[in-house]
């Protein structure tokens, strides 16, 4: 079966206009504070995690109150604290923060590497976390959250930012596990074809650094094991003579789904003038 989704919501939103404008101050503090409810769930801080949530707090989509809530992440703790070896790694990314002075939403991926997989192996698969807090009595407060799994629109969606924080940092490694072996690119720079080895070792010589990744107009169209994403990467960096470069990019990527996972098997770039 075809299937097509287009991204407008999720466009404007990392763009940051779906849910309106907070300071850059403001979206670290918020983004740290996700990350101590996390930390104060794996060290079954209770007392961290009483202050977190709201008396009126609300977990979808099982519409659990704060003391069910809390007392699910206590049994996991306890759980990993007798099992450690089989506790699940969960680390959050992507995160997109808006926010008046008395409200915020955080919404960001989760990547969970579980050894209980499929046939018992190690597997890695991807949530979303929506969280809605309440400033009171002049400190955060969570009042709801929800909690889901991503289908394939939403791993290839995230798997384009991922492309985009691979080539800002440089990371080889995330080239190298994610381009398929049979892989083909067409450089939207000099229009030749490149192989998976080809791209790697230009990639690895290139003197040249992105510094910022923006992309937009995602339309990402599914059928079977097979996926077509195109959009605009407004990329903005310095050159291999250090010159400042801004660059817009029409795209058509293709992705494969082998053995349960997306890799990128081909993709081709155009030069918008």
């Amino acid at each position: 079966m075809k299937n097509i989704f287009v991204l407008f919501v999720l466009t404007f939103a990392f763009a940051g206009y779906a849910f309106g404008e907070c300071a850059e101050a403001d979206k670290k503090a918020l983004e740290a504070f996700d990350h101590a409810w996390s930390e104060a769930g794996d060290k079954g801080d209770r007392a961290a995690l009483m202050n977190t949530l709201a008396d009126d707090f609300t977990g979808l989509p099982a519409m659990i109150n704060k003391t069910q809530s809390i007392e699910g992440t206590m049994r996991a703790f306890e759980r990993n604290k007798v099992n450690p070896q089989n506790r699940d790694q969960v680390s959050s990314d992507i995160y997109m923060i808006a926010c008046t002075p008395t409200t915020a939403t955080i919404t960001h991926r989760n990547v969970v590497t579980t050894k209980d997989g499929t046939g018992g192996k190690e597997e890695t698969f991807y949530t979303r976390s929506i969280h809605f807090l309440e400033k009171r009595k002049g400190k955060w407060q969570v009042v709801s959250n929800a909690n889901h799994g991503l289908d394939d629109f939403g791993v290839l969606m995230y798997m384009e930012h991922d492309w985009n924080n691979a080539d800002i940092k440089r990371d080889v490694a995330w080239f190298e596990k994610n381009y398929a072996a049979d892989y083909s690119g067409i450089s939207s720079r000099d229009a030749k074809i490149y192989t998976k080895a080809e791209d790697l070792a230009g990639f690895k010589d290139d003197k040249s650094r992105t510094e910022s990744a923006e992309l937009s107009e995602m339309n990402i169209r599914i059928d079977g094991n097979t996926a077509v994403v195109t959009g605009i990467n407004h990329v903005k960096g310095r050159d291999d003579k250090n010159q400042p470069f801004d660059r817009r990019v029409r795209f058509t990527d293709t992705f494969i789904k082998r053995d349960g996972r997306w890799q990128v098997w081909a993709t081709q770039g155009t030069r918008i003038p």
